[in-house]
């Protein structure tokens, strides 16, 4: 299979148009056959569509982390409900404004509030608390990631003003998603939320875990459908490592070459895509930022949240929680990023269809 004697855009378009079987077939050749010299080209390749859309800028967003406690029971995941051994914290209303403001001084112009499933923040809190952050900063963007709710509870809060929403689908294939989540979970149901943020108006971001238990080339060619469908502003994936207090606890943590792949095909697919280069990325793989960037990333979130819950918020084993990934060594990271032959860049960063007055805007 030499895919890469194709153009750009027939690949592209190839992408768009297989079937399950073929794409099955596309992520095995790239993952598991493919000779070192077509990967690099796979990567320029996505590297040329992303920088035709947004040149070499990488966003900057602000991670605010502010809630462990969370009501679902995800088989994977450090702050599921039935892990009795996560340290539970919540944090205040100043608080969150406090890091805000502290990410503001810092150039951030976009909020990401993270959090479980915390069924403390109704919707009355979380629509105060996103108005008043729109009041102090204006000119910041808000996105939230805090789980599955009601199409009016989404509705309400994009009222308030928030303008993003993150919902990782895990995996868009049933079967894998039952082994993954408790039997109260569905994937439909995380689906329709999905396709009810984008009918709202949100900027939409979905994604899924890399390597996860059960995960096949063809549950990954279900992911990619899945998002060709769906066509979100923002995709997040990142490997999946194991949290020591989960049925998955003692599982090999992957490397992050098939990730890196990954984020090149879907930026391949998708090339006005804002995609992020994660922490988990980061975690397996001291170079694994830069390799997700020069993989067609082009999105990193430093975190904000108060140092002294960082470590608190134990999706997987061993997160970064400090340097680096810190707004306090945020130096450390622009230089990093520079170095790559990236330009950080801390505006609101929108999708490119959005962007107002965008010069990088292209058919």
């Amino acid at each position: 299979m030499q895919f890469m004697t194709k153009s750009d855009y027939e690949f592209s378009r190839y992408l768009n148009t297989a079937g399950k079987k073929e794409l099955s077939g596309i992520i095995r050749y790239f993952c598991a056959e493919t000779p070192q010299e077509e990967l690099s080209e796979l990567a320029a390749c996505a590297n040329r569509l992303r920088e035709k859309h947004y040149g070499r800028r990488v966003y900057f967003r602000g991670l605010i982390e502010f809630s462990s406690h969370c009501r679902k029971d995800c088989y994977y995941c450090g702050i599921r409900k039935s892990n009795f051994n996560a340290r539970r914290y919540r944090l205040s209303e100043e608080e969150i404004l406090s890091c805000c403001q502290n990410g503001y001084n810092l150039g951030f112009r976009t909020f990401v509030l993270q959090s479980g499933e915390d069924s403390y923040f109704t919707d009355e809190r979380l629509c105060s608390l996103v108005a008043e952050i729109k009041q102090r900063f204006a000119d910041c963007a808000v996105t939230l990631s805090v789980g599955e709710r009601r199409s009016d509870s989404y509705k309400r809060l994009y009222d308030a003003g928030a303008d993003r929403y993150l919902l990782r689908h895990e995996t868009a294939d049933v079967a894998h998603y039952d082994k993954l989540h408790p039997p109260m979970m569905s994937l439909e149901n995380r689906k329709q939320c999905l396709y009810s943020l984008k009918e709202i108006g949100y900027q939409v971001g979905a994604g899924f875990m890399m390597e996860s238990p059960f995960q096949t080339f063809d549950t990954l060619a279900e992911d990619l459908i899945f998002l060709r469908d769906l066509k979100p502003h923002m995709i997040g994936i990142g490997p999946f490592i194991p949290h020591m207090y989960t049925r998955f606890a003692g599982l090999d943590t992957p490397s992050s070459g098939r990730t890196v792949v990954m984020l090149s095909l879907i930026r391949i697919m998708l090339p006005k895509v804002l995609l992020p280069s994660t922490t988990a990325l980061g975690t397996i793989d001291p170079q694994g930022r830069e390799k997700g960037l020069k993989a067609g990333a082009n999105v990193v979130m430093p975190n904000l949240s108060p140092v002294a819950y960082r470590s608190d918020y134990s999706l997987y084993d061993n997160k970064i929680c400090t340097g680096e990934e810190a707004a306090e060594c945020l130096h450390c990271l622009t230089n990093r990023i520079e170095s790559a032959g990236f330009e950080p860049d801390f505006s609101r960063g929108d999708h490119v269809d959005l962007q107002k007055g965008g010069d990088l805007i292209c058919g």
